[in-house]
């Protein structure tokens, strides 16, 4: 577990899933109109699915003063590692955690050997889109490209091979 006196990050818990759950909504409600009806509900997504998450592959949290005010989960895909569910809440942005979710998911990687990490996003997130170019990203030509009628642009970064 990374922590400073008031961020800590830890494994999410099924606990955890409506916590994710309105996290999820109250980070991407800002761009709702950006989304179709269906493409928003699919990344904003119910806790229900936020369980299924849980069970398929690595789900983080950042607590701030005890309150989860991030989050990302991960699964695998052959050699490759799956970012999904990233969000910061509105009032957290600016204090780096989506650095250290980044970090996290890297230090993850890395451990398990997986040679690529790979991401969809719609190309309204710029903040979003910086972060991961910051963190070695670049987009690529494979898809989706879309979500339900939502734009969908995918990022990639491969990663070294464990000595």
């Amino acid at each position: 577990m990374n922590s400073t006196p008031s961020i800590k990050l830890r494994l999410a818990t099924s606990d955890d899933a409506t916590a994710i759950a309105l996290l999820l909504s109250e980070s991407f409600a800002e761009y709702k109109l950006l989304y179709t009806p269906q493409g928003f509900s699919s990344t904003a997504i119910p806790a229900s699915e936020i369980s299924k998450r849980i069970k398929e592959g690595p789900v983080w949290v950042v607590l701030q003063h005890d309150r989860i005010v991030g989050t990302v989960a991960v699964v695998a895909r052959g050699e490759s590692l799956y970012i999904r569910g990233m969000a910061v809440h509105p009032t957290a942005r600016g204090q780096h955690i989506g650095d250290l979710l980044l970090v996290e998911i890297e230090k993850f990687a890395t451990e398990e050997g997986f040679m690529r990490l790979f991401l969809s996003t719609t190309p309204a997130l710029d903040r979003a889109i910086r972060l991961y170019e910051r963190f070695g990203f670049y987009r690529i030509e494979e898809g989706p490209n879309e979500l339900f009628g939502t734009p969908l642009l995918t990022m990639e970064k491969m990663l070294p091979k464990k000595p």
